[in-house]
């Protein structure tokens, strides 16, 4: 691979396993990952969703950080428009003042949430619209030059935490460019405007004081294992468990359910959010990321590898880094 592999952690809650079984998941992914040479692991924030772990993503990013010792530990992302930048500003401050050099902040503006979840968020429907001045208002808290005259964040004022802007429409990826910020596509369940977004991006970018060049990073579906049947056997279980996550709220579905659905109209939207996957084994993998590099003309890929069990997942993981990250790295 000629391009860094981060790694995009769902939190996953197992089935049978709780919350706290995720976050010791999650840190055993860190603590592995760092070992193998990955860039980065990044947190999404998500609200109410039985299977997943990491609502309260900075709390998450701290716990993980005081238990590691050099890999980039990030948001992917704090969705803005439910918080204030100035909490967030503080809450990224804080974890920057803790462990200097190792923390991101990527910033999305959807809700994380269906719209029951965001009335309890207290989230203002229109709130999405002033994205770009809160992100704006947020790097001013960060770089110690606020835009509010009197407001500053203690601790955040001066760490320069890096910004990154989330998408998966021309939107992000117009409002990255205009404000010479990264850009992470999440083509990893949202593929249809990747080649559109990021070529509006690398074309319109305009240097800023934290980046001088356009730096996409794309997100892409991995499942490695040992041999081809193995992966495309958890593939098919993942796409089962995405069933369950987007249509099933308070039930499970047997897996000739959850394959009769994948099958319907709605189905197919399920198959198509998966469109860029790398399963196979690791000279499979490879190849297809090497493919996908180019094709997303992207400067860092971040994994997203949703299996069943904390073992797959690691296991996909060191195969991946085995064959696609330097020795040493």
């Amino acid at each position: 691979m000629t391009v860094p592999l981060s790694i995009l952690d769902l939190a996953i809650i197992d089935e049978g396993e709780s919350a706290r079984d995720s976050f010791a998941s999650s840190l055993a992914l860190a603590r592995e990952a760092e070992k193998l040479g990955y860039t980065r692991i990044w947190y999404a924030e998500h609200h109410n969703m039985p299977t997943i772990a990491s609502s309260a993503t900075s709390v998450l990013i701290g716990y993980i950080a005081a238990h590691t010792e050099s890999i980039r530990l990030g948001a992917g992302g704090v969705m803005l428009p439910n918080h204030a930048p100035l909490t967030i500003a503080e809450q990224f401050g804080t974890l920057e003042t803790l462990f200097p050099g190792r923390i991101d902040l990527g910033l999305g503006r959807a809700p994380g949430s269906d719209q029951k979840t965001m009335r309890a968020l207290r989230r203002d429907p229109m709130s999405a619209d002033s994205f770009p001045q809160d992100v704006q208002e947020l790097q001013g808290y960060l770089t110690g030059n606020t835009l509010i005259p009197g407001i500053s964040a203690t601790p955040g004022a001066g760490t320069n935490v890096p910004l990154y802007i989330l998408g998966s429409s021309l939107f992000g990826a117009k409002l990255a460019a205009a404000l010479g910020l990264p850009y992470s596509f999440a083509s990893h369940f949202a593929p249809q405007a990747l080649q559109d977004a990021v070529s509006i991006y690398r074309r319109d970018f305009k240097p800023s004081a934290q980046l001088a060049e356009p730096y996409v990073i794309a997100g892409v579906n991995v499942i490695a294992a040992d041999t081809t049947e193995e992966a495309q056997e958890l593939f098919a279980d993942s796409m089962r468990r995405r069933v369950t996550q987007l249509f099933g709220r308070d039930r499970t579905f047997t897996d000739e359910e959850a394959d009769a659905i994948l099958q319907s109209p709605g189905g197919q939207q399920v198959k198509q959010m998966g469109r860029y996957s790398a399963v196979g084994n690791p000279g499979e993998v490879r190849d297809y990321l090497d493919w996908f590099t180019g094709h997303a003309q992207a400067d860092e890929l971040i994994v997203a590898t949703q299996t069943a069990t904390l073992e797959t997942r690691l296991r996909s993981f060191e195969l991946l880094a085995e064959a696609a990250l330097p020795v040493g790295a």
